[in-house]
């Protein structure tokens, strides 16, 4: 059965298609056509057999009307636009805990798209480049006493792409509106609508990169040819853009950006609108034409194409952080901030469970029967693992 004949029937089916339906019904035509590496091979196989019998499950029976369900296993991947909702909401819960009362700004290192080859061969040494160039920049200004003469605190989030699905590689920065005086002895504030002059970080933050990717050249022995020298060539000569957005009005803002950015993946589901015919429309943002929201249509190779580009390397840490959040020393070094800042102890609460997490965000009890709602639902048989594409019986989302 061919991939347009195989769409249309996705389309009948399903009102709204998935990322799944797309990479179950074409992935096999792009992993004929390309030799993909092996962390993008196991990206497609998770994304595809997620919540389906291939994966195994259970199945559910309500106690007072005997209606069953199967509910099916989650993949778990990171790359997922299904598994990621409950790993974000235990991780914002985390970090409330370390908000401080001050404000908070948001600065965004980008790299040159003339890094995009590297990248792509390279992704690895280019990301932790990138962190380090961002965090080394913002705490070099940081320890500066022309600016703060202190440690900040700096959690970095990767992100690799545009609304279009094409390589924009850039690092999300939250950092404190202050910083922790070196000997501890007092907490330096920050003006309140201002941080660092944006200029000045732009050059230092090309050259940590650039100095960063020579000795990564030198300690790996790569060769470099006419095409790299010509590159790192006009990388110094190009300004980088380094941008710096509004401060945040208090810690509950802070949070709600977390929220936006921490699990993102490059496509969620709720962009895809159509799937027929091998092509694939979805919904962007053009930030060129006035942020306008607009339909983009690809074919289903392209379309899956580009998002393989945003695979990260295996075990890769996307989420970071720096100065007073470093993990070493995180928790002394906050508790010396509120000290400073006349700053309550935060309240510690119970983790809370799967099944209680999930009725917080879906406002509905998922044990409760959704056909006579009034039984529970209890597990009754476990279901194994089966074999296949992956296209679900039942999906339990």
């Amino acid at each position: 059965m061919s991939c347009a004949t195989q769409c249309r029937k996705v389309a009948k089916r399903r009102a709204a298609p998935e990322l799944a339906d797309i990479v179950r019904l074409c992935g096999d035509d792009l992993r004929r056509a390309r030799v993909l590496p092996a962390i993008q091979r196991r990206a497609l196989r998770a994304i595809e057999t997620c919540r389906t019998i291939v994966l195994g499950g259970h199945r559910e029976t309500c106690d007072q009307c005997g209606m069953t369900r199967a509910v099916y296993h989650s993949c778990r991947n990171r790359h997922c636009p299904k598994c990621q909702v409950l790993a974000k909401e235990r991780w914002i819960d985390a970090r409330r805990a370390e908000l401080l009362p001050v404000p908070y700004f948001h600065v965004v290192f980008t790299l040159p798209h003339g890094l995009n080859r590297l990248a792509q061969h390279r992704p690895r040494l280019i990301y932790n480049l990138l962190f380090e160039a961002a965090a080394g920049t913002l705490q070099t200004f940081g320890r500066d006493p022309k600016h703060l003469g202190g440690e900040v605190g700096i959690t970095a989030i990767l992100h690799t792409w545009g609304q279009n699905l094409g390589q924009h590689i850039h690092l999300h920065c939250l950092v404190t509106g202050g910083a922790l005086a070196p000997d501890g002895s007092r907490w330096i504030a920050s003006h309140p609508r201002y941080l660092f002059p944006v200029r000045a970080l732009s050059p230092v933050y090309r050259a940590k990169f650039l100095a960063g990717l020579e000795r990564a050249f030198d300690k790996l022995h790569l060769p470099m040819d006419h095409r790299d020298r010509e590159l790192l060539r006009s990388l110094r000569q190009k300004p980088w853009v380094v941008y710096a957005k509004r401060p945040f009005a208090g810690p509950d803002t802070v949070v709600a950006y977390l929220g936006r950015y921490t699990h993102r993946i490059a496509i969620s589901n709720d962009r895809i609108l159509d799937f027929q015919n091998d092509v694939v429309r979805f919904r962007w943002r053009d930030y060129k034409d006035a942020n306008r929201s607009k339909i983009m249509t690809l074919p289903a190779s392209e379309f899956l194409r580009r998002f393989l580009l945003h695979v990260l390397p295996t075990g890769f840490m996307r989420i970071r952080h720096y100065g007073l959040l470093a993990n070493r020393h995180r928790k002394a070094k906050l508790e010396r901030c509120r000290e400073l800042l006349r700053a309550p102890e935060p309240i510690q609460k119970p983790a809370e469970s799967t099944s209680a997490l999930l009725e917080r965000l879906t406002g509905r009890d998922l044990a409760r029967c959704p056909s006579c709602e009034q039984g529970t639902m209890h597990v009754t048989a476990l279901l194994p693992r089966g074999t296949g594409t992956g296209v679900p019986i039942l999906d339990s989302s």
